[in-house]
């Protein structure tokens, strides 16, 4: 009896460490310093999520509500286990073959759009658990990596600038004529919200090192200046949250472009049903969406988020391939059988949420909590409103995204890593790929990796430049 009183209090101790140790460990990763920097970091994503939710609920009758209630889980289980503001993004392939296809076309509809997710969500597990992903995320050289941040960066901003510069039906996914400068929607507004992050954000955030005598190798104490008037402003500038009040704005000038569109809509969850997929289906969804896409997963929402978060959260330990791949996989793997888009993590909202303040998992929690509620409480018909957005703001969103992402490059300091890393986003870039400028990245590499091993052949042999000069001399 004695002994199995001690086993269950031994039990109950153990229960009662492990709940306190995750009770601790949930507070890390959801509290920041600042709710206003995390809030305005949920918004950082949006500039990429929108405009490929939108095309796809209006071109496939995708189900919008159950997308944002599945996507603002996925937003939620995240921001617990990484502790960053880690992006809940579409697949971006995928939506891209659904949108180009013709309208009323059966060949790429919403059963086609899930095969794909989960063939593609079903390789990527399957990378991650057996430990491949791992390994290729180690063999990988960061010059290639830097190229796909870089490409994907430029590749964001240049649609951002068409988001700004023309006028965009994202039904069809094309961009039509030049937007005019007045109206609710046109460039001026977008030209005034660009210049007003700007002034708010500057161009990032500064580093916060502290200065080191360089002759004692010692930290300088400074004594804080005393806050004038000028300096006071500057701090309540500086802490306004710049994206929220843009997204804001854009939502008040999407009611009073259409004020029907609020009475139109209806309360409610849309209907969750299991998607039906037949034997076509899942082929044209792994040939025409997954085959493209799985590349574009492996490198963007696996490796260049890990790199990118290594380098911008380099204390967090949770973060490695495996686990965001098996998050990955698994987030299609189960939302995909209810109708809801295709997600991955990706590295582009990974650079906007931390370029409007995103320091933790509360960012995108935040963020997942209002799109269930979003969800739950007006379902599908949210979209009358959407589609009222003003275009040129979430152009100007997903523009700071990629110029944020872009710069993630800036460490190539080396010639020869800044000759790789450009040769691959030149390629990418060109080639509309970034499996294709992966590859010729990888190939460059092994092209200077040899270069170097015959050169040290040679210098080590007696056949380097000195030698062949002394040679010639004495003849």
């Amino acid at each position: 009896m004695e002994e199995e009183a001690h086993s269950s209090t031994t039990q109950l101790e153990y229960y009662s460490s492990l709940s306190s140790r995750l009770v601790t460990k949930l507070k890390q990763n959801l509290s920041s310093p600042s709710k206003w920097s995390e809030l305005n970091g949920a918004m950082g994503d949006l500039g990429t999520y929108i405009p490929i939710l939108l095309a796809l609920t209006l071109a496939k009758d995708l189900n919008l509500g159950t997308t944002l209630i599945f996507t603002g889980i996925y937003n939620i289980i995240t921001g617990v286990l990484y502790g960053v503001p880690m992006p809940v993004q579409p697949m971006k392939s995928i939506a891209a073959v659904a949108i180009s296809s013709t309208t009323g076309d059966s060949s790429f509809s919403v059963p086609e759009i899930m095969a794909a997710g989960i063939c593609t969500g079903g390789v990527v597990f399957l990378l991650g658990i057996t430990g491949l992903m791992g390994f290729v995320y180690r063999l990988i050289p960061l010059p290639v990596v830097r190229g796909i941040q870089l490409s994907q960066g430029l590749s964001f901003a240049m649609t951002a600038v068409k988001y700004v510069r023309n006028l965009h039906n994202f039904s069809t996914g094309k961009s039509g004529k030049e937007r005019p400068w007045l109206g609710l929607d046109g460039m001026l507004l977008a030209l005034f919200c660009s210049a007003f992050v700007v002034l708010i954000t500057g161009a990032g955030e500064k580093s916060s090192d502290p200065e080191v005598d360089e002759t004692t190798n010692e930290i300088v104490i400074t004594r804080p200046k005393r806050r004038t008037k000028v300096t006071q402003w500057r701090l309540i500038i500086s802490s306004l949250p710049s994206a929220v009040i843009v997204f804001l704005l854009g939502i008040v000038l999407a009611i009073v472009r259409k004020p029907a569109a609020v009475r139109e809509m209806e309360f409610g969850p849309a209907a969750i049903e299991l998607v039906t997929i037949s034997k076509h289906a899942w082929k044209e969804g792994f040939l025409k969406g997954a085959i493209p896409q799985i590349p574009l997963s492996v490198l963007n929402s696996v490796i260049a988020v890990c790199k990118l978060s290594a380098d911008l959260f380099p204390e967090k330990d949770l973060i490695s391939a495996t686990s965001v791949s098996v998050t990955v996989g698994l987030m299609n793997v189960v939302g995909c059988w209810f109708g809801a888009m295709p997600c991955c993590h990706g590295a582009g909202g990974l650079a906007g949420q931390y370029k409007f303040g995103g320091r933790s998992g509360g960012s995108v929690a935040i963020l997942g909590t209002s799109k269930i509620v979003l969800g739950l409480v007006l379902g599908s018909s949210l979209v009358k409103i959407l589609t009222q957005f003003p275009v040129g703001i979430l152009g100007v969103l997903l523009l700071f995204a990629g110029i944020e992402l872009a710069m993630a490059s800036r460490d190539m300091n080396d010639k020869e890593d800044s000759f790789v890393m450009l040769v691959t986003t030149a390629v990418s870039l060109v080639a509309s790929g970034a499996a294709v400028g992966f590859c010729c990245g990888v190939v460059l590499c092994i092209l200077l990796k040899l270069r170097h091993t015959v050169v040290d052949h040679k210098k080590i042999n007696g056949w380097g430049c000195d030698q062949i000069t002394a040679g010639s001399s004495t003849n």
